[in-house]
């Protein structure tokens, strides 16, 4: 089933510094590719219950539950990953632990597995979804539970992204034999796949951008596949430009104060040389900023990856403009 330029892709890892959208663009990714027709999972594993905030949606539990069908027939389902969960389900599955694995969690085992071991935690949060990735390409439901046709992961942000995705890797490396390295091995395999792309958001800022690059070089020395680079808050430049053109203090297409203050006088406002030299201030400004997102986009298109651009909405962002944002994405061809 096509997926824009993503066709081959069943795990869609989403990361990005925080504060620039990454949940939104994962939830908005997820439900571009329902409104496809495509049955698909939104994965979490922070623990924020993120998605379920964002999509004004009961706190998603750590088995998988169908959020929304879509007027496509497609379906979008969501899941929150719980390390604890995931651990008692682990010891079950491969060691049949039973009644034992009460008594481990009654005496502190579990927590000191998913809060203190190093990179436990993490693993096991990434073999959840990796078994979720796996039905995602299984043609039947053998492996139990839904199948999907992609999954999406709400990934943790770029600063820790490298070591999360490369646990798999690390715990191989300490357990040379067993069913820890066999699916350690599976993970890895699955991620450095091309059934895998690592997606990045950003916003056209230094510091965020910084990280994207920064990002893009731990990824690609993992030999991770890197997906596609979501910037977020995109002004429209074309028509700031225009406006801008019209109030900078020295343009050519520059207003006179006469003629300004004839334009607000017009538009009903109390008009003086405090207003217009304000008005004139605040554009040098923000053409100033325009200037700089202008070379943070630059950078970025630099990185010679696909890339998308989500607009800024002043207004904040609610289930409908997850919508939005989807339609957005399937236009630009991400989904």
């Amino acid at each position: 089933m096509s997926s824009g330029d993503w066709p081959d892709v069943r795990l869609h890892v989403v990361t990005g510094k925080g504060g620039t959208g990454k949940t939104t663009v994962a939830a908005a990714l997820a439900l571009a590719l329902a409104e496809r027709g495509q049955r698909v999972l939104l994965v979490e594993v922070e623990g924020r219950q993120g998605i379920a905030q964002l999509l004004d949606v009961d706190p998603l539990p750590d088995r998988e539950v169908r959020i929304t069908r879509t007027a496509e027939g497609g379906e979008l389902w969501g899941l929150a990953v719980d390390a604890k969960a995931a651990l008692m389900e682990y010891l079950q599955s491969f060691y049949k632990l039973g009644r034992a694995g009460g008594v481990l969690e009654k005496f502190g085992a579990v927590d000191f597995a998913t809060t203190i071991a190093p990179g436990v935690r993490d693993v096991l949060l990434i073999g959840k979804v990796y078994e979720a990735a796996r039905r995602a390409q299984a043609p039947t439901s053998r492996h139990g539970g839904p199948v999907h046709d992609a999954v999406v992961l709400d990934a943790p942000p770029t600063g820790r992204i490298g070591r999360f995705l490369g646990v798999g890797t690390e715990v191989a490396g300490l357990a040379k034999v067993g069913p820890i390295h066999k699916q350690a091995q599976s993970i890895t395999r699955l991620l450095r796949s091309s059934r895998c792309a690592v997606h990045l958001v950003t916003v056209p800022e230094e510091m965020p951008v910084q990280e994207t690059i920064d990002a893009v070089a731990e990824l690609h020395e993992q030999r991770l596949p890197i997906g596609g680079i979501v910037v977020n808050q995109v002004r429209d430049h074309d028509q700031t430009e225009a406006a801008l053109a019209t109030v900078a203090p020295d343009g050519s297409e520059s207003l006179s104060d006469e003629d300004l203050a004839t334009d607000l006088k017009s538009a009903g406002l109390r008009t003086g040389p405090t207003l217009v030299g304000g008005l004139r201030r605040e554009a040098a400004d923000l053409a100033a900023r325009a200037l700089l997102e202008q070379q943070e986009l630059d950078r970025v298109l630099q990185l010679g990856r696909p890339t998308y651009e989500l607009p800024l909405l002043p207004e904040g962002v609610e289930a409908g403009e997850v919508r939005f944002f989807a339609r957005v994405l399937a236009e630009e061809g991400m989904a």
